[in-house]
């Protein structure tokens, strides 16, 4: 670990003089948008819509996938796969063929298809969300993907490979979902699946600067969190644990008890504070960063009896949003002490994280269609909106430019 920081400080020094161009507001750079908080701050979003309102262009796609797109610049890049897995019951696990895409934001033309070729040999079947699950992440200047064991990726964005770097091996039937974060010259991969670690690589040359063991059971996104002197804690969730690490070098800083089975929801954070759902045991727990060692008795601030498996909140003023995907009831809990403002059932099971923007709470469904909500402490169901497409939506929707982009295995919809 100390050639490879060295070799890292020696990097950052080289390419120091380029100052890469930083995501503007309009963008939305990684999974869950500016700082994976799945928060946008633009105003008009759309309420309601469907495949004859508020629909601006509908466009098909080449290939199943999880991931949610991102958007840069006015374009729109979502990773799929097609052959093998996608319902064609000839296709061959050598048919599956992995894809970057560049959509063009205004008016739907895919204006680049790039293939990978995967490495085999993959999981069979891959329960649930495919081969595509990760959501690309750019720093404005270049794309970073991440397909498991196929590797991570560095494209420019006319679709140019740059670069492939491997994090592990190994598979599992629920297959990977940890998307790619960025800080400052590192990419840094939860690779839980495919090597029990947190893998941090250089965004220059795809080297490996740092490793961390102990990922055990975590589809989370790693999540970083602003301390008040101007640092960052990268924090992650791992079944058992919450752990807390300095995300330039790897260090491990604190870790906390968490939830006591696998977990997939992403943190969420605000003013210090970690927000962290999980598990078959429906459990949410806030930590406050900047601990070190054991914080659970120091650090931990509350334990609420409401969770989810895979689904992701949302933090609207001084309550969280969410709907559960493991027994569908949509949650609102109160910041301050983790009280549960309310427990409503609800009809449909999502799988995306969810987004809130505009003083509404957006919930994409897997076959049941999308729900709009009012973002406050009181159930209130605003909308219920259905596009004609009997394909899945598992990925979270994300906001640019006042439009509202979703993506189901079928199609990528613009909505205004």
């Amino acid at each position: 670990m100390l050639i490879n920081s060295l070799r890292y400080l020696v990097l950052t020094a080289l390419v120091a003089v380029v100052v890469p161009r930083t995501a503007a507001s309009s963008d939305w750079p990684q999974f869950r948008g500016h700082n994976g908080l799945g928060v946008s701050d633009d105003a008009g979003l759309p309420v309601v819509w469907s495949d004859k309102e508020n629909l601006v262009w509908k466009t098909q796609l080449p290939g199943f996938g999880a991931s949610s797109p991102i958007a840069v610049d006015g374009q729109l890049y979502l990773t799929c796969y097609s052959g093998y897995g996608t319902g064609d019951s000839t296709a061959e696990m050598a048919d599956l063929t992995l894809h970057v895409v560049c959509v063009d934001q205004a008016r739907g033309e895919i204006l680049w298809n790039q293939p990978i070729a995967p490495k085999f040999p993959e999981e069979e079947s891959i329960k649930d969300h495919g081969y595509a699950g990760p959501t690309p992440a750019t720093d404005g200047k270049h794309l970073y993907l991440f397909f498991g064991k196929t590797g991570v990726f560095k494209f420019d964005f006319t679709g140019k490979q740059i670069w492939q770097a491997d994090v592990g091996s190994q598979t599992h039937r629920w297959g990977c979902g940890a998307s790619p974060v960025l800080f400052n010259d590192l990419v840094i991969i939860n690779a839980s699946v495919e090597s029990g670690s947190l893998v941090a690589i250089s965004k220059q040359d795809g080297s490996e600067v740092w490793r961390s063991p102990g990922m055990k059971r975590s589809w989370s996104t790693p999540h970083l969190v602003p301390l008040p002197a101007g640092q960052h804690e990268l924090i992650v969730t791992v079944e058992d644990e919450i752990l807390g690490f300095d995300p330039a070098t790897g260090e491990s800083l604190w870790n906390c008890e968490g939830i006591h089975n696998y977990v997939c929801p992403s943190i969420v954070s605000r003013d210090g504070i970690a927000y962290v759902l999980g598990g078959r045991e429906s459990k949410a727990i806030a930590i406050r960063a900047g601990g070190r060692g054991d914080v659970t008795e120091s650090h931990q601030m509350w334990v609420a009896k409401a969770g989810a498996n895979v689904s992701s909140p949302v933090i609207v003023d001084d309550h969280m949003y969410w709907v559960s995907d493991r027994n569908k009831i949509a949650y609102c809990l109160r910041l301050a002490d983790g009280e549960v403002m309310y427990s409503e059932r609800f009809p449909g099971q999502p799988y995306a994280s969810a987004l809130a923007g505009d003083g509404k709470v957006y919930i994409v469904t897997r076959n049941d269609g999308t729900f709009v909500l009012a973002a406050k402490p009181e159930f209130e169901q605003l909308a219920h909106n259905v596009f004609d497409d009997e394909s899945t939506f598992n990925a979270s929707p994300i906001v640019s430019s006042g439009k509202l982009i979703l993506r189901s295995d079928h199609f990528l919809y613009c909505i205004q």
